[in-house]
């Protein structure tokens, strides 16, 4: 990952919310202004890291003079009490504190949750998918960081797939249906169509429909094993995606039913953030 404009005005405004008109009164007030210090970031929690980018970048943009040396890569595994960062500089450290810690707390939170929701389904058919709950304006970094945890991306927004819900579907015949996804796909050949259903009919719907991928919602696991049978009967290269109110106590359950994939809104939407602390080394 790099540093490109969105991030940088992401950073940038984040770093004004914390300093407002008056600045660091704390740091300005009571740290000498040509004094060097050392550092270290310190994770508290076991957990995979995430979040180093945006973390420099707030270290760049708040305290041009201070350099940092991290010691694990995005995606790695912490321990409780490993220095994951070294840092040097004047007393602006301290200033960029906080903003730094926020992104890569909150992006390890959600890469430490990723992994363990893919460690769960692993030796089974399905995938861990994430969905498009994110923190407003975070999205790639949110995306990002449950690529870092071992899941994968659903669509990036509405722009990159077609995914026909219960709302698109209310009201719509089948045929109509039929004739637009023709359509849209002469305009736009290579985006995927997606289509809900969250009954054996509905399903019976969906695969006539033809589509890339089927989203079985909100299926209890007898009625999801009767469905996923039918579509591997009757539509073998139909994607099968499995989804709603999936947690680490029922997706290993439902990866054993055999979908394609299971998307997870609580992978960017619910993760804790991973305890880390930065220290200023005493002299």
């Amino acid at each position: 990952m790099r540093p490109d404009a969105n991030l940088r005005r992401l950073v940038r405004a984040a770093l004004a919310e914390d300093l407002g008109r008056a600045g660091d009164l704390s740091t300005t007030f009571f740290l000498p202004k040509d004094r060097i210090y050392r550092a270290f970031i310190k994770a508290k929690a076991d957990g995979i890291l995430c979040g180093t980018v945006p973390a420099t970048e707030a270290l760049r943009q708040a305290c041009p003079r201070a350099r940092i040396r991290w010691h694990a890569r995005d995606g790695a595994r912490v321990r409780p009490g490993q220095v994951v960062a070294r840092l040097r500089g004047p007393r602006g450290i301290l200033t960029a504190e906080r903003t730094l810690l926020n992104f890569l707390q909150r992006l390890s939170g959600v890469a430490t949750l990723s992994r363990r929701y893919a460690d769960a389904v692993r030796g089974t058919r399905a995938k861990v998918y994430d969905t498009r709950k994110t923190l407003p304006g975070w999205r790639a970094l949110d995306k990002y960081a449950v690529r870092c945890g071992g899941a994968r991306n659903h669509r990036m927004g509405l722009y990159d797939m077609v995914m026909l819900k219960d709302n698109h579907l209310a009201g719509a015949a089948p045929e109509a249906l039929a004739k637009r996804i023709a359509a849209f796909r002469r305009r736009h050949p290579r985006v995927p169509v997606q289509v809900e259903a969250d009954s054996l009919d509905q399903l019976r719907l969906a695969l006539n429909l033809k589509p890339e991928l089927v989203l079985l919602d909100n299926m209890g696991p007898a009625l999801l094993r009767k469905a996923i049978a039918l579509a591997r009967r009757e539509a073998p290269r139909v994607g099968l995606e499995v989804s709603g109110g999936v947690d680490l106590a029922t997706i290993r359950a439902l990866a054993k039913l055999g979908p394609d994939r299971i998307s997870v809104g609580r992978l960017t939407h619910s993760a804790p953030a991973l305890d880390l602390s930065l220290k200023i080394e005493a002299e």
